[in-house]
């Protein structure tokens, strides 16, 4: 089995930058493609970006508009999802998601809450 811990987010104000860390534990070996969700209440989750198991970022939400990177390290196993010019608009709870064996792991989420 894998599991998978978030941190890093917080209370932010609109333009400042927050970076999201995901690490995964068990057994990493087996995980592919990791990603990042976010969900608000009443809103369905939406994918904020996806990364491969080689460390090539593959899809960004319409969203992102260029504001978002996505980082991978193999070697501890974390995906780094680091956020700029934050808007009210990303408030969520943000979720990292792994591919392992057919099957997809998820993380407790992290909340970011972006203020005017």
């Amino acid at each position: 089995q894998v599991q998978l811990a978030e941190s890093g987010g917080g209370l932010v104000q609109a333009g400042e930058s927050l970076k999201l860390s995901c690490l995964a534990s068990g057994k990493t070996w087996t995980i592919g493609g990791m990603a990042w969700y976010r969900q608000t209440p009443g809103k369905e989750r939406e994918l904020v970006a996806r990364i491969t198991r080689g460390g090539v970022p593959r899809e960004f939400g319409d969203f992102v508009k260029g504001r978002f990177t996505l980082r991978r390290d193999n070697t501890q196993t974390t995906v780094d999802l680091q956020m700029n010019n934050l808007t009210p608009e990303d408030t969520a709870v943000y979720s990292c998601s792994a591919q392992a064996q057919g099957l997809a792991y998820w993380g407790q989420g992290t909340q970011v809450t972006v203020s005017t």
